[in-house]
């Protein structure tokens, strides 16, 4: 990653690819990178890991749908009927397998967080909700949620609570445009729904 802004994933290989993505892409990263520390350092997360997801969850999010769909079936990925409508969902379980397979990033928490960092999923570790949150904290998606000033002080003092306004919030816009919702964020609503209430 540019050094200017003192960024870098450990990974020389990695940090070139990185460097090659679209400007806003990488900006985008470096919003969610940013986030992730503190959230990680507030919640007594692993400020490395939490870091390298973040930096790298949209790795595959400028690739375009037909691509995706082809890198999906190449890595032998079970792709969701979902999936294969909208297939800018495949970008975090692609992204996931790129970095193991490209790049030599094998920490399953880290491939866990970018592979769900958009419907996000039941059971996920605290690495991949911290991406999760730093992916959509990103003040630049202010216009796709509400309250997100409330969001990000939610995230600051109970995570799960504010994975779980994000995705009631997106399910629920979903399912107000009569569109179908991935059963991972069902599923994982559902799961925080039980741990907190």
């Amino acid at each position: 990653m540019d050094q200017s802004i003192g960024i870098s994933s450990g990974n020389a290989k990695l940090d070139q690819h990185l460097e090659l993505l679209p400007p806003g892409l990488v900006k985008h990263l470096v919003r969610a990178y940013n986030k992730a520390i503190e959230l990680a350092t507030l919640h007594d997360v692993d400020t490395k890991k939490a870091g390298l997801a973040a930096l790298c969850h949209d790795i595959a999010r400028s690739i375009k749908g037909d691509e995706l769909h082809r890198l999906a079936i190449r890595y032998g990925l079970q792709i969701h009927p979902l999936e294969d409508i909208h297939r800018v969902l495949l970008h975090g379980p692609v992204g996931a397998e790129m970095l193991s397979d490209c790049f030599g990033i094998n920490d399953g928490e880290v491939l866990e967080a970018v592979r769900w960092h958009t419907t996000f999923n039941c059971g996920l570790s605290s690495i991949a909700k911290v991406t999760y949150l730093a992916d959509k904290l990103d003040r630049n998606k202010a216009h796709r949620f509400s309250d997100m000033a409330g969001k990000n002080l939610l995230a600051r003092n109970d995570m799960d609570r504010a994975v779980l306004a994000f995705l009631e919030e997106e399910i629920s816009s979903i399912v107000s445009i009569g569109k179908e919702v991935h059963p991972a964020a069902v599923q994982g609503r559902d799961r925080l729904r039980e741990l907190i209430y």
